[in-house]
């Protein structure tokens, strides 16, 4: 893939407007360049969309957005038209564009490794030379950091310090969430062990109330010879 410094290749080809457009179209202009895998499916709509929803701001930096797709020019113009879309759609059949850049080859989707365009965004200075590339876009916000990246500032992509500390909170959420639960399994046993004991209790008092009513039993049983024997007569 390109990489940053290097000059952009230049290229020539057909856009949705039937006519042929490459780098040295745009004098003195910032150009961006991204390569999309097809044509109205959910990620490249989304990202289109937001692209030309950015066009005036682009404009207002001295840029130009072109897309780069397999797509044919009568699909790009379908494209466009469904959506109403403003970028300039390009035409790259035969790959010319996309591996003079570096945005084909093997990627990985859901777990497997497949050949195809390599979502890519590349940003070209009025000089040719690449300022910045982002390679695996991750459609959403995707637009807004190569607007911010162009306006001279810092992409809100290159920034992962937010999610670092949120996951850090998550980290210690949960901590805190089980100790509660430790306490309470402490409280358990010693629940258990005073459920006992009475328990017990109650087993040494039953042997003394046995033996208290054989007692009399025995008193009983003593006082029967002690009746008067029977005079002769």
């Amino acid at each position: 893939m390109v990489n940053v410094g290097d000059r952009a290749p230049d290229f020539s080809l057909e856009s949705d407007s039937g006519k042929k457009v490459g780098l040295a179209d745009f004098p003195g202009k910032t150009v961006v360049l991204y390569f999309y895998p097809k044509d109205d499916t959910p990620g490249c709509t989304r990202e289109a969309q937001a692209f030309s929803a950015g066009l005036d701001a682009f404009a207002e930096a001295g840029a130009v957005v072109l897309g780069v797709s397999r797509d044919s020019v009568d699909r790009h113009r379908k494209f466009r038209d469904k959506y109403d879309l403003g970028v300039t759609l390009l035409s790259d059949p035969d790959l010319v564009a996309h591996d003079a850049y570096g945005a084909y080859g093997e990627k990985t989707m859901y777990g497997k490794k497949v050949t195809g365009t390599i979502r890519s965004t590349f940003i070209i200075g009025p000089d040719r030379e690449v300022k910045h590339v982002f390679s695996a876009v991750k459609v959403d916000g995707h637009a807004d950091a190569v607007l911010a990246l162009v306006r001279g500032g810092d992409a809100p992509e290159a920034s992962p310090a937010p999610a670092r500390r949120g996951a850090t909170k998550g980290a210690a959420a949960n901590g805190a969430a089980k100790a509660p639960a430790k306490k309470g399994a402490a409280k358990a046993p010693a629940k258990k062990a005073a459920a006992k004991a009475p328990a017990k209790k109650a087993a040494a008092k039953a042997p003394a109330k046995k033996a208290a009513e054989k007692a009399p039993a025995k008193k009983t049983t003593e006082k029967a010879p002690a009746k008067p024997a029977a005079k002769p007569r």
